[in-house]
């Protein structure tokens, strides 16, 4: 009898040291990371500023803007719409801390999502920060977090998901995607409202050109892509072949009429903002992965997709150098550069300068081999 209230008692405190560990390491990711503005940042706001109603909430946002000297065109980049989708975060960082606008305005909204960032998604064994050295010689830690908004913010979700404007019904895990939830709704659920501050910020503004930048699996048809409303296509179709000519691979895809929620389809029925959503090939979130781990999430290689690739069960190329986060970051800043001098060239009197922006060549062509992975892009950040 003795033995047993002895065992029981070393299992109770076992669990109970297990519950509070774990309980810290949970709450600890309620602390999202700050961002270092660079040299070219003249002002941050909050999205709550646009839309009051998320004050005070996980879903009120940074926006870092750039206020060049000559009067422009005003754009705007999403990053973090999917915070498991690690490029999107990391390219609006590096342009954050490196950019300095010459002509017109940039707003950067690095954490579109913030509440998805204070969370993992369940069962997926997703790593919870990402580390890099910067230019300095510092470490700097930015999150892995998951595709919706943490369900502590917004819960319960419905069986089924009706987007609000259109009656399109999904799973209703969707319910917590700001990607399906544009143009959001005033009096809506967290994630709602979070998409309807940015259309906000959009239309208050007077925002000319819209990117949201994401990942996809390998195995995901819509990848290496740019996604474009229909009044974007035309600059999409210029930028693509400029993009092509440096050899970067990039296909244009129209925004499907009836797929309701995302970017590219409702921010362009609803503002007069020209949207684009980029995507890059990002193996930490695809189905064939091996271990889910940060290793994976910078370097991108799988050999389990090597294996798939040579199948031809995949959408783009895979050999055991993998898509490393500096190729993905690259393709990104690039096709910003690139879709900007093309709306400038259409829109005269709207055109967009900026300066210092890490070029696909400077950020993944001409990095060592050695140091692809992450090594290379932490010399683009600062602390």
């Amino acid at each position: 009898m003795k033995k047993n209230i002895v065992s029981g008692a070393i299992c109770l405190a076992i669990a109970l040291a297990v519950a509070v560990y774990t309980g810290i390491e949970f709450k600890q990711m309620w602390k999202v990371p700050e961002i270092t503005k660079g040299p070219g940042v003249t002002e941050i706001k909050m999205l709550s500023e646009y839309f009051e109603g998320l004050k005070g909430t996980a879903a009120d946002t940074p926006i870092y803007i750039m206020r060049g000297e000559e009067t422009g065109g005003k754009v705007l980049i999403l990053g973090g719409t999917h915070p498991n989708e690690p490029s999107s975060n990391l390219s609006t960082i590096v342009f954050i801390q490196n950019v300095k606008s010459k002509k017109g305005t940039i707003f950067i909204v690095p954490y579109t999502n913030r509440s998805g960032f204070t969370h993992n998604d369940a069962q997926e064994a997703s790593p919870r920060d990402m580390h890099f050295t910067t230019r300095d010689g510092e470490e700097v830690v930015y999150r892995f977090g998951s595709r919706a908004s943490n369900p502590i913010h917004q819960w319960p979700d419905p069986d089924v998901y009706i987007h609000a404007s259109s009656g399109q019904r999904l799973s209703g895990s969707e319910t917590r995607n700001i990607n399906r939830a544009y143009p959001g709704r005033a009096d809506g659920t967290l994630t709602e409202k979070a998409a309807y501050g940015i259309v906000q910020l959009i239309q208050k503004e007077g925002i000319d050109l819209t990117f949201d930048l994401h990942e996809a699996s390998p195995e995901y048809p819509v990848i290496n892509a740019t996604v474009s409303h229909e009044k974007g296509m035309d600059i999409g179709a210029v930028g693509v072949m400029n993009l092509q000519l440096q050899g970067i691979d990039m296909t244009l895809e129209p925004s499907p009429v009836n797929l309701h929620g995302l970017t590219h389809r409702e921010l362009g029925d609803f503002t007069e903002t020209v949207p684009l959503l980029m995507e890059t090939a990002n193996a930490s979130q695809g189905r064939i992965r091996g271990a889910t781990n940060e290793t994976l999430a910078l370097t991108g290689k799988d050999k389990f997709y090597v294996k798939s690739a040579k199948m031809g069960l995949l959408y783009v190329p895979y050999d055991e150098a993998g898509h490393p986060i500096e190729e993905r970051v690259g393709r990104h800043l690039q096709g910003i550069i690139e879709y900007t001098k093309a709306f400038g060239t259409m829109y005269e009197n709207k055109k967009i300068e900026f300066e210092n922006c890490p070029t696909y060549e400077k950020i993944y062509k001409s990095a060592p081999e050695a140091e692809l992975g992450g090594k290379w892009l932490g010399k683009f950040m600062i602390k």
